[in-house]
């Protein structure tokens, strides 16, 4: 088989240390609540190898790249169909997953947010997500209130999993090489099945605060609630970043409160 080439328009750098590779794999916690992996991207298979020889996991891989998908038909072909090509952001997974599964993959950095809102989307399925980003990604999906790398994704993905930053990783352990650290974080889901407000509603908030972050709640909200039905409540006059993922859910139940 001849070696895949790298295509910069679609954001590959492949992985080439096993020892990475095995690394991410271990991350996957694999609980009691799923035995099915897609894994996102495969590329040559580095991360795909190590997944297939666990014997407790019904594997999947997708890749948009044709050349790639090729090479694993011939690699893998035990897996035929699961085995998709295709573009993982236009996938219906539930009808490939009804039931709950986990994703893994060296994620491209051009689709990061992309593919962590996908995952979002499809919360009540995804009960695990082990994955590599750029760093600064990875950092800012982990991060806490009052930093200045805390913001959309920080808030919506804690609402809903809880997160560890496993580990970093050097741009010399990719071909070709990018030009930053990437860095390895596993998503769980947590036990919360809805939160306890007007969730459509807190995705507004969320948004909408950290979209003017400089602003004010009382401002950057203007367009969620006109500033006349605002009251004196602490929260409208901190920033969003000041704001914790309970904080935001409190804010979301005020603000229905004063819409009614």
């Amino acid at each position: 088989m001849s070696l895949v080439k790298a295509k910069k328009h679609l954001g590959q750098h492949f992985l080439t240390d096993k020892k990475i590779a095995a690394k991410i794999v271990d991350g996957l916690i694999h609980t009691d609540q799923y035995n099915k992996v897609l894994e996102v991207g495969p590329g040559m298979g580095i991360l795909s190898d190590i997944l297939l020889e666990q014997e407790n996991l019904e594997t999947y891989l997708i890749d948009i790249d044709r050349e790639s998908y090729q090479f694993l038909q011939e690699k893998y072909p035990q897996l035929g169909s699961r085995l998709i090509l295709g573009d993982f952001l236009a996938l219906d997974l539930r009808t490939i997953f009804p039931e709950k599964f986990a994703i893994i993959g060296n994620f491209p950095y051009n689709i990061s947010s992309q593919i962590l809102f996908k995952v979002l989307e499809h919360r009540d399925n995804v009960v695990e997500m082990v994955g590599m980003f750029q760093k600064e990604v990875a950092e800012r999906c982990a991060a806490k209130s009052g930093t200045k790398v805390y913001g959309i994704l920080s808030v919506l993905i804690q609402a809903y999993y809880n997160i560890e930053y496993l580990f970093t990783v050097k741009p010399g352990t990719f071909n070709p090489p990018p030009k930053v650290n990437s860095g390895v974080i596993r998503l769980s889901r947590n036990n919360v099945a809805e939160l306890p407000c007007d969730e459509k509603l807190f995705w507004r908030v969320v948004k909408g605060g950290f979209n003017q972050r400089r602003k004010t709640l009382r401002n950057a909200l203007s367009g969620t609630i006109a500033k006349d039905k605002m009251d004196d409540h602490a929260f409208f006059d901190k920033r969003a970043e000041q704001l914790s993922v309970e904080d935001f859910i409190t804010l979301t139940q005020h603000l229905t409160h004063l819409n009614q």
